[in-house]
């Protein structure tokens, strides 16, 4: 009865919601050869793609693509559907790691700059999604990076 009460009562109160944010599979064809870009996170320097919280008044698409200008000046086209969903444990401020569910869009790389709001912070990577799929940690984004094609439908991660 008391392992009743704490698993059907306590531990789903203490459980936190998942979190959620919206990243950027920015690719462009290079000779032929389509490419996605990678960059490191400021923290842990993982390879990751561009990502970032909702943001009031814009869609999730929309934060993706500010999140791709911010973290790797990268200016977009127009996404299509979400090629896939990953989850992953993000470290807030004070290290408190929470399960972090994250929507990924395509987009077509329109330019590539320079000067942008965190360069100097951040390496940048441009290869071919399998060669990406290879350099990320989490799984799901592996798969969803090694399926995916520019042009095709969405990648599916079971």
């Amino acid at each position: 009865m008391l392992r009743n009460l704490v698993t059907d009562y306590i531990l789903p109160m203490l459980r936190r919601p998942a979190f959620y944010q919206s990243a950027a599979l920015c690719w462009r064809i290079e000779k032929d050869v389509p490419q996605v870009l990678l960059l490191t996170s400021r923290e842990t320097r993982r390879w990751v793609l561009p990502k970032g919280w909702p943001k009031t008044g814009l869609s999730a698409a929309e934060t993706a693509a500010e999140e791709a200008w911010e973290e790797a000046g990268v200016r977009l086209g127009v996404p299509g559907q979400p090629v896939g969903r990953y989850c992953y444990r993000k470290r807030l401020k004070g290290g408190v790691p929470v399960e972090t569910d994250v929507d990924v869009f395509a987009f077509p790389t329109l330019a590539f700059e320079d000067d942008f709001p965190e360069s100097g912070q951040r390496e940048r990577l441009w290869l071919a999604p399998e060669e990406a799929a290879r350099l990320v940690e989490e799984p799901d984004l592996s798969e969803i990076l090694a399926a995916f094609r520019p042009g095709h439908g969405p990648a599916t991660v079971a």
